[in-house]
């Protein structure tokens, strides 16, 4: 299990200076989004082989989303992705993350009912995915497919819910993403919900129950993390949160309380 980091203004302006500040806060990967992966490619690179400090995964940086309502968007989606997988593939990032959509609907908000049937959706979902299996597998990476919570996404809530996407659809080079911030909102139990889709957890995010760093909230993180040790996940764990406060005081404090747990579950850093 290894920590990583969405990046920040306070991390610096060059690569070599966010890397170098994310191993002093006590991280070991960055995690950045794929227009800023394609446009900085060659300085990334370097700063990658300088401070020895990987870009850990890539996040947002396409447009449209893969589940759509407009086919234009979703096709847009899905051409930039496979474009950042093969990006993400050359610099060693574990892969590229992508929910069903963000933002577009909520059937727990007005006006209740989508545009279409969730039998329409799977099928819309199954075919992006389709698409972007190719893709990463002729690229050498993965596409982590994230579940949302329910205000900000009707598609893809739970981890079984991805799951059941990926088994059907035979994706070799799709997995789960487990974000604990929104599996606090959608799964019953975390900790049972990570051993029951262990063979295909391949990325997980960090944040509060508050959306703050993990420490400031009641996020029961000792129970996770130890059933992400249970199914001998051994990938990043990316903080993807706000910070109230001073921001590098709040990122050792978490770094901190983050290892603790690890090291309490018998996890090695």
């Amino acid at each position: 299990m290894k920590l990583a980091t969405q990046d920040r203004s306070f991390f610096g302006e060059s690569f070599e200076e966010k890397l170098s500040k994310v191993k002093e806060l006590g991280f070991e990967g960055l995690e950045i989004g794929g227009d800023v992966l394609i446009n900085r490619f060659e300085e990334i690179k370097k700063a990658v082989n300088t401070t020895g400090v990987p870009i850990s995964s890539i996040c947002g940086g396409y447009r449209g989303w893969i589940g759509a309502f407009e086919e234009e968007g979703r096709k847009m989606a899905i051409s930039d992705i496979g474009e950042i997988l093969r990006y993400t593939a050359e610099i060693g990032a574990a892969g590229v993350i992508a929910p069903a959509a963000f933002g577009i609907f909520s059937r727990k908000l007005p006006p209740f009912t989508p545009p279409r049937t969730a039998e329409e959706d799977r099928e819309v979902l199954l075919d992006s995915l389709e698409k972007i299996n190719v893709l990463a597998k002729e690229a050498g990476s993965i596409l982590f497919l994230e579940p949302l919570n329910r205000y900000e996404d009707h598609m893809i809530n739970r981890l079984e819910q991805a799951k059941s996407l990926i088994e059907q659809g035979g994706f070799s080079s799709v997995q789960v993403l487990a974000d604990f911030f929104h599996m606090s909102m959608e799964e019953v139990n975390i900790a049972k919900s990570i051993e029951e889709e262990n063979h295909l957890i391949g990325h997980v995010h960090l944040a509060d129950s508050n959306r703050l760093m993990p420490g400031q909230g009641h996020i029961d993180f000792d129970s996770g993390f130890k059933a992400l040790q249970k199914i001998g996940f051994s990938g990043f764990m990316s903080i993807e949160c706000e910070i109230s406060g001073d921001p590098e005081k709040s990122y050792l404090e978490s770094a901190a309380f983050l290892k603790s747990i690890i090291i309490k579950g018998g996890g090695n850093l």
